[in-house]
């Protein structure tokens, strides 16, 4: 009786230690000494019991082929669980062993046909693998669940590409019925509306986003482009400037900005921007010095003007309207009528089949017209 006792006295002991260690493990992890946890789960006797909290622990710590070692270990030692198999496929897609990851996910499917989330993970692991059968899980997930959040932007956002915009707002709608705060969802409806072209809808939605604390380039450029649309131009300027503080050498943006300062009639500001524009870019500028040139003609700066021409035409000596936009400034700017004349004369003689041809030859009759007058 008493070596009886004894041996039961030793067991509970050593159940209690184990229990024990444990915990001690458990606590450790739960206050982030990660490490300190894998020693612990270690020594514990039966490590049937912790392969998955030491998995997990390596996982914190991000040492990912140990994590997988260990999630092999607990998936061989517990075959029923399949919360390990689940996190351990989890750890498989993303250290990119797709393969693996997909047998898994349809293992598990075919274990329990009625969980929505092995579905969308399997989604994630075709969308890797390009398999266009992706969408038909997570279609999958949704129909199981209609508040699934990240499955309706998968189908929601493959609806957009596809430019089915109505079903692309029923199942965004559906998404924010459960979750009227999800940005992502909130972001797809006002692309939507977007690419409908319907701004003044897009503009709300982009505000909403805006509004919950999302601020990012895109968001900023799509609304200004909205505003702009509907020619709202302070607005448009305001987010497109927005836009700039992510990217401050962004010429297209600036160049845009010009164009909105047009617009509103302010030819300085447009000036200012176009120039910063033509600065920043190393491509052909034609069309820039071309449209600078534009706004400072209507400043009647006209030297200035005949310089961006000359410039946008050493940029691409074909550009027939630069040239002809030089001979008009010239035009305004020179006083003498002997130069005028001569500069229509050669332009007529050089560009026969120009379709500017009519009004050349109509302007040359004017300024002789006017010597006659003047002799007389």
């Amino acid at each position: 009786m008493k070596y009886l006792l004894c041996w039961f006295y030793f067991i509970f002991s050593f159940d209690v230690s184990a229990q024990d260690l444990k915990q001690k493990a458990d606590d450790y992890y739960a206050n982030g000494k990660f490490t300190k946890a894998i020693e612990t789960y270690k020594s514990v006797k039966n490590l049937d019991d912790v392969y998955d909290d030491i998995a997990k622990s390596y996982m914190a710590i991000g040492n990912y082929d140990k994590a997988l070692t260990f999630y092999e270990l607990a998936k061989t030692a517990n075959e029923d669980n399949l919360l390990v198999q689940y996190e351990y496929a989890k750890l498989l897609t993303r250290t990119k062993k797709y393969e693996k990851a997909n047998q898994l996910f349809s293992s598990l499917i075919e274990l329990d046909s009625l969980n929505p989330n092995y579905y969308y993970q399997l989604g994630l692991v075709l969308e890797k693998q390009k398999d266009t059968l992706a969408i038909l899980q997570f279609n999958k997930t949704y129909s199981l669940d209609k508040t699934h959040q990240k499955a309706i932007f998968k189908i929601a956002k493959q609806q957009l590409i596809k430019r089915n915009f109505l079903d692309a707002h029923r199942i965004i709608d559906t998404g924010l019925e459960s979750y009227e705060n999800n940005v992502e969802l909130i972001s797809l409806k006002a692309q939507t509306y977007y690419h409908q072209e319907f701004y003044t809808h897009a503009i709300v939605w982009f505000k909403k986003l805006l509004a919950l604390g999302e601020k990012s380039e895109f968001i900023h450029e799509k609304i200004s482009l909205s505003y702009a649309q509907n020619s709202d131009y302070e607005d448009a300027i305001y987010h497109r400037k927005q836009a700039l503080n992510y990217n401050p050498y962004d010429a297209n943006a600036m160049y845009v900005i010009g164009t909105y300062y047009v617009s509103l009639n302010n030819f300085e500001k447009a000036e200012d921007y176009v120039k910063q524009a033509l600065f920043i870019q190393d491509q052909s500028l034609s069309e820039e010095y071309q449209y600078l040139g534009t706004i400072l003609n209507r400043q009647k700066k006209y030297e200035d003007a005949i310089k961006a021409f000359k410039k946008s035409l050493k940029e691409d000596p074909t550009n027939m309207m630069s040239e002809f936009f030089l001979l008009r400034t010239k035009d305004e700017y020179y006083g003498d009528l002997d130069s005028k004349i001569t500069l229509y004369e050669q332009f007529i003689e050089k560009h026969e089949k120009s379709y500017f041809i009519t009004f050349a030859q109509k302007r040359l009759k004017e300024l002789k017209e006017e010597k006659f007058l003047e002799k007389k």
